[in-house]
This record gives structure tokens, sequence and C-alpha cells, in this order.
């Protein structure tokens, strides 16, 4: 029998394969479902914030107006958690086929997911993507891989 953080861990773990999931499917819908109304996400592109549901699904939607097909990919995903929040880190990877027919493999970023617990769910209230960079240049270095 798993134990309650076990059980817990599982439940975001899920979370994360559906945010997977319905990024391959562009499906707004589905990835609301996996949002706190009051998330706060930095990503990569400007503004420095994206406060709100709805700034996160407009997010989303930019994104996959990139692409005819996309996929996301996560590796290394760690999570803890802690009664009613939890938070994970893990890399990313955004890639799929440019309007063109280009393919794009994308490239890996950082991802921190923060949970806050609601009504038995497990809901992601912040999230933040980020690149390194080279800081004699200030250019984010965009070809590592983890």
């Amino acid at each position: 029998m798993a134990t309650p953080n076990e059980a817990d861990e599982a439940a975001i773990r899920a979370q994360i394969d559906r945010i997977v999931a319905g990024i391959g499917a562009k499906d707004i819908e589905a990835l609301q479902r996996i949002y706190t109304p009051d998330v706060v996400s930095f990503d990569v592109e400007p503004p420095l914030q994206h406060v709100g549901i709805e700034a996160k699904m407009a997010n989303w939607r930019r994104a996959f107006a990139f692409f005819t097909e996309v996929a996301y990919e996560v590796r290394d995903l760690a999570v803890v958690v802690g009664g009613d929040v939890a938070f994970g880190h893990a890399f990313g990877r955004l890639s799929g086929t440019l309007p063109d027919g280009t393919a794009t493999k994308g490239m890996w970023v950082r991802g921190t997911f923060c949970f806050r617990k609601i009504d038995g769910s497990w809901l992601i209230a912040h999230d933040q993507a980020s690149v390194p960079f080279d800081i004699t240049t200030g250019r984010g270095v965009t070809d590592l891989v983890p």
C-alpha cells in the first residue's frame, strides 16, 4: 500500500503526464484543468509573468499557433510533497512541426512546478521555465542537453 506522500507524488506525476498529453493534443481545456485559477507563470517569453488561468492559456494558444504538430518531453522529474503543497523540477522540451513542414527539436529548458492540493486535486499554482545564459554575452544558451 502506498503511503500518503507516495500516493500524492504519483498524482502529481500523473498531472505532469496530463500536461504532456494536453500539449501533444493542443487541448486547452485539458491543460486548463491542471492549473489553479490564480496561477502565476514565469515562462521563457515576455512578459516577465503571466498571471491567472486566462493568461496561461493564452500563452499556450500562442505556442500552439507556431506548430501544426507539437510534442512536449519531460526528463528527470523530481517531486517533493509536504502536506497540501508540493514542488517539482525537471527538464522540458517543446518540439514539433512548423507550418512550412520544418521539424524542430526545440530546446531544453529548466522547469519548476509548484502545486497546491485543492479539493483533493494537485493543481499547478506556479510554474517557471528558464534557459541558462552566458553572462559575458547576455545571450541564452539553447544547445544544452540533460
